[in-house]
């Protein structure tokens, strides 16, 4: 299983949602290794998920504007929060509606941009590894200079239900107001399991803690529960801010279930009232800002929506046996194309990401302790410590349009098609 998806038994499936079930849990090793049969399958790319980092840029670019280091932390937090919904949500708005997202294939691009109130802010996302499947972003607000890039990975394994454990982090830069500084921000990400498998109805719970900590010395600790099985609220979450290394002493706290309504009170929980309450966000009253993709014959032949353009229109026709066989020529040209690069003895180039080579990494270095993060990122269960490329960007960026022909050869080569 990849990522931050489930599958759902399409009608009449009910015998094969059940030797699917059993599959997975008689499989041991990591899940992310195991074929889902196409009737489970999604027609969105896990490289499509960067997007939901971003689908509210004026929330992402708010903290540009803060003066006070512990109010910008605080406006980080709330962006965190709005990302949840659409990040490990289900798409359809229906909960028990997740389907398997597509593996993305090695070099698998995905552009795009938003225009609102905020301006232009561009993301690009690209698969940097397939063994161990990986998938690094970077989002930046272009009038604000807000800026994310990250990278992550997923462990699943099997335990009465899915376990995913993400493996991977985000660094956000936040230009301060009014000075040359930037303010920096670790971000770690939360764990997940999937809840009502055994009913064909599956959808994501988040759980434990994830971290926010910046380099201006404040820390955001998120704790994750979902409902239990004689309390609680389904996607339920609790976080308190502080200056780095003081836990106790909460400067403010959120609370709420992330799917829906949260609300932001200065101080520690106990002292919660209207009074001291900031703010309360309803992501119903908040629309997401529409992410603006070029037309698939626009699209470079390695973008998402193009490269899998057949495999999604077999998908939408419930013809399954198409997609096993447009699947398969996309996954039999990537493994004839790996073997060819090791005859050669060379490496797949990636277009906007490098891998460093170092564990000096230097966010990682000063913020990494104060969240418990590996220096190296745990580069080798990603494929790398990956970190944006602004000169490669720049030189695929002036890189002139691929002909017809050439998009074509390429499609061939890379993709069977």
């Amino acid at each position: 299983m990849d990522s931050t998806t489930a599958p759902q038994p399409a009608g009449g499936m009910g015998a094969s949602w059940g030797a699917f079930l059993k599959s997975i849990a008689s499989f041991n090793g990591d899940l992310s290794s195991l074929t889902a049969p196409p009737f489970i399958l999604s027609s969105t790319s896990l490289t499509e998920f960067s997007s939901y980092w971003c689908e509210h840029p004026s929330v992402f670019a708010a903290p540009a504007k803060e003066t006070d280091a512990a109010k910008r932390a605080l406006l980080v937090l709330k962006w965190f929060l709005t990302t949840l919904k659409q990040q490990y949500a289900s798409r359809s708005e229906q909960y028990g509606n997740e389907k398997k997202p597509l593996n993305p294939f090695l070099g698998e691009l995905f552009l795009g941009k938003w225009e609102d109130n905020a301006g232009t802010t561009e993301l690009i996302s690209e698969q940097v590894s397939h063994h161990p499947p990986a998938t690094a972003y970077n989002i930046t607000n272009i009038p604000s200079g807000v800026r994310l890039e990250g990278y992550n990975a997923q462990k699943a394994s099997f335990s009465k239900t899915i376990n995913i454990k993400q493996i991977g982090h985000a660094v956000l830069t936040v230009p301060v107001p009014s000075s040359e500084e930037h303010d920096t921000f670790l971000i770690t990400l939360p764990a997940l399991h999937i809840e009502g498998l055994i009913f064909g109805s599956p959808f994501i719970e988040l759980e434990g803690s994830s971290y926010i900590t910046s380099s201006t010395g404040f820390t955001a600790k998120i704790d994750y529960s979902g409902k239990g099985w004689l309390s609680g609220k389904k996607n339920s979450f609790t976080a308190v801010l502080y200056a780095t290394g003081k836990e106790k002493d909460v400067l403010f706290n959120v609370s709420g279930q992330w799917t829906k309504t949260f609300e932001i009170h200065s101080g520690p929980t106990k002292h919660n009232s209207k009074d001291n309450l900031l703010e309360t966000w309803d992501p119903a009253e908040s629309p997401a800002s529409q992410l603006i993709v070029a037309p698939l014959e626009k699209q470079h032949p390695l973008e998402s929506r193009r490269a899998w353009a057949k495999v999604a229109d077999a998908i939408a026709q419930g013809d399954l046996d198409r997609v096993s066989q447009e699947k398969g020529k996309i996954e039999n040209a990537q493994r004839e194309m790996r073997v060819k690069e090791r005859a050669e003895g060379r490496t797949w180039q990636r277009r906007y990401f490098t891998a460093r080579n170092d564990s000096a990494d230097p966010v990682l270095t000063s913020l990494g302790p104060a969240v418990s993060l590996a220096q190296d990122g745990d580069a080798d269960k990603t494929g790398g410590l990956w970190r944006f490329d602004a000169a490669k960007a720049e030189a695929a960026h002036n890189e002139p349009a691929l002909s017809d022909e050439d998009a074509g050869k390429l499609a061939r080569e890379l993709l069977g098609q």
